[in-house]
């Protein structure tokens, strides 16, 4: 298969401390090299830290018990980070900067695998995209209940509510790099949410007769219950869109990466473990894929943690859509300032159109867990462990010993059948839903 060069046409190559780069730029709408690794550390502790991560106790830890949970847990950490560091050392691989993961994989196979991978991504993307919506409509839904349980506003309104913000939230922002201030706000809604999650599971678990751990169902749903547990370890990571946010960080591009990396799965990770053990520990079995759900103390305190898992939930998908908005705003040549009308009205038409088509999916079937599985499946489980094992054995191949080559096609089989098994569980778990719930269902 031959190799390609990228579509769009490439800028000028670029400047940093009046030394010229070798490495070639291709095309985009969006700002590159431009961010420092501290600030793209943010970015990536903001996709680990959403508020998903309150749906782990409930989604991760109880199908799996203490044992499949921390273990699956530590070990999808080590093998995402894993799997990261090889995308992150290839983003110059061949005297140019692969900006969006479809271009790497690309300049590596041809042009067949760029369509695949583009496909594969703008998926992941999606599907994580619906994710935050429902999350977003579930908090706001869990705010309103504790001040007026009337049953007069369903799920569906609230995440119609919450896509409504959304596509405010990405008509203001043009780009990522233009998220600045905003990851400080998202990183203060995370503390928030996770640390009053945390203070009150504490106090309900101390408080609380012993509970059962043990894994719930029939033997048979069991199986099904824990591949798609397995799907939803590596839902957290986003290796899937590592090459656009490596696109953003400064140089030296690798060595930058490589620290942004670092800071995400060691301090970024802590927040996340820590809420999802510690609510499997107060809950036991019955454990919420919403953990304020659970929660008992002081209404007002509730209050607070659910709108701050809505806010950062909305700046979330925004760093998860803007692949999608990188493609599209490259696609139609948008250019000049964001706040130029012409563009302004872009981003109201295209952005609101993609938001509305997502926001009308999640309120149709709101089956959060159930989504995320079938995202792990199709999407999570190529783009995060398969194709960087692959990549990188393809690219580095007459570098690599016979040993690191029998370890990486180890990787790549063994996540081959993880993610066939996956996608298998996700489809039954869907269906048994979709015969239980109603579409538009009030859950």
């Amino acid at each position: 298969m031959s190799k390609i060069s990228l579509d769009q046409p490439l800028l000028p190559k670029i400047h940093t401390d009046n030394k010229l780069l070798a490495m070639d730029i291709p095309n985009t709408a969006h700002q590159v090299s431009n961010d420092s690794w501290f600030q793209v550390g943010i970015v990536l502790g903001t996709g680990v830290n959403s508020a998903l991560t309150l749906g782990y106790a409930g989604i991760i830890m109880v199908p799996l018990g203490w044992i499949g949970g921390v273990v699956g847990l530590i070990l999808s950490s080590a093998i995402s980070l894993y799997a990261s560091t090889l995308i992150a050392k290839l983003h110059e691989y061949g005297g140019k900067r692969h900006i969006r993961y479809r271009d790497l994989a690309g300049f590596i196979y041809g042009r067949t695998a760029y369509s695949l991978v583009w496909a594969l991504q703008y998926a992941n993307l999606f599907l994580i995209n619906t994710g935050f919506v429902i999350l977003g409509g579930q908090a706001l839904k869990a705010f309103y209940i504790l001040f007026r349980d009337d049953h007069q506003m369903k799920l569906p309104y609230f995440i119609a509510l919450a896509g409504f913000a959304c596509v405010f939230f990405a008509i203001a922002i043009p780009h990522l790099s233009a998220l600045r201030v905003w990851l400080g706000f998202s990183t203060f809604f995370s503390l928030v949410y996770v640390c009053i999650a945390i203070a009150l599971s504490l106090k309900d678990g101390l408080e609380a007769p012993p509970r059962g751990y043990s894994v719930p169902g029939t033997k048979s749903s069991r199986i099904w219950t824990t591949i798609g547990a397995a799907a939803n370890l590596v839902f957290a990571y986003n290796t899937g869109m590592l090459p656009q946010i490596q696109a953003t960080v400064r140089e030296p591009v690798v060595k930058n990466m490589i620290k942004a990396l670092n800071f995400q799965f060691t301090l970024g990770i802590v927040p996340m473990h820590a809420v999802t053990y510690i609510g499997y520990w107060a809950y036991g079995s019955n454990a919420s894929s919403y953990l304020l759900n659970n929660v008992s103390g002081p209404v007002w305190l509730k209050g607070i943690a659910n709108i701050a898992a809505f806010l950062q939930a909305i700046i979330a998908l925004h760093i998860f859509a803007s692949p999608t908005y990188e493609f599209l705003d490259t696609r139609y040549g948008t250019k000049g300032s964001g706040l130029a009308i012409k563009n302004l009205g872009y981003r109201i038409v295209v952005r609101g159109g993609y938001i509305a088509i997502t926001t009308f999916l999640s309120a149709l079937l709101p089956f959060l867990g159930d989504f995320m599985s079938l995202t792990g499946a199709i999407s999570v489980f190529p783009l995060t462990f398969i194709l960087p094992n692959h990549m990188y054995l393809v690219a580095r191949r007459k570098k690599l010993s016979v040993l690191q080559k029998s370890w990486h096609w180890l990787n790549i089989c063994f996540f081959s059948c993880i993610a066939v098994a996956a996608f298998v569980a996700a489809l039954k778990l869907i269906t048994v839903d979709s015969k239980t719930y109603h579409v538009f269902a009030d859950l």
